[in-house]
């Protein structure tokens, strides 16, 4: 069972976000918060596996609470950032404070789900809405010299990028001709060598190296 805590200062989309997880048979919502600073408090002492976690709250914002979640509770819950509002600067900032998911409240529920299942799994789902513009727009905005990296072979880099632009599994096979398998298998061998969990951090990982 993935215990779940969902942290939004609106109780209307509390009790909206509960409907939709507690629907599913491997998904308990334990408790909730209304700002940052009470999700990270509950997450302490509830020992959840996953937070919900809206950006915009009070008193401690989500980017903030995502990095006092991950320096004061042991073992630290995986985030799944949640927010209304489509920004460049939400996504990276949720990211790399350390969040496994992003998603939109306004996404079908079904990739909420999908979200939490794959945090919980040590995974990172980020929504489909906002990967590719936002892939692109930094690209623009803060081009980088592309950094080489001898550890990939020509395949595994290939398969960096297409990850780095939003492509699912399914979607890299078709552009490459080869199985989904085959993508699966590369893209492990990617984050092993890279020393990286989750096709998140392969994100931030192209960004922050300039490969586009």
């Amino acid at each position: 069972m993935i215990r779940t805590l969902i942290a939004d200062d609106q109780a209307p989309v509390r009790w909206a976000l509960r409907l939709i997880l507690d629907a599913e048979p491997d998904i308990e919502v334990v408790d909730e918060a209304g700002d940052g600073a009470e999700a990270v408090d509950k997450a302490r002492w509830r020992g959840v596996d996953v937070v919900v976690l809206d950006l915009r709250m009070p008193r401690l914002d989500g980017i903030a609470a995502i990095r006092r979640l991950a320096d004061s509770v042991n073992p630290p819950p995986a985030v799944v950032a949640l927010t209304t509002f489509d920004l460049d600067e939400y996504l990276f900032g949720a990211l790399q404070a350390g969040a496994a998911g992003f998603v939109l409240k306004d996404s079908d529920p079904t990739l909420l789900v999908d979200a939490v299942r794959a945090a919980a799994k040590g995974q990172g789902l980020i929504d489909p809405q906002v990967t590719r513009r936002t892939i692109r727009r930094f690209a623009e905005l803060a081009p980088r010299p592309v950094q080489t990296d001898d550890r990939l072979t020509p395949r595994e880099r290939e398969v960096l990028l297409l990850v780095a632009r939003g492509l699912s599994n399914a979607e890299i096979a078709d552009a490459l001709t080869v199985g989904e398998g085959t993508v699966k298998t590369h893209v492990a061998r990617v984050l092993a060598k890279l020393g990286l969990r989750t096709r998140v951090h392969l994100v931030i990982h192209a960004y922050e190296n300039g490969l586009r």
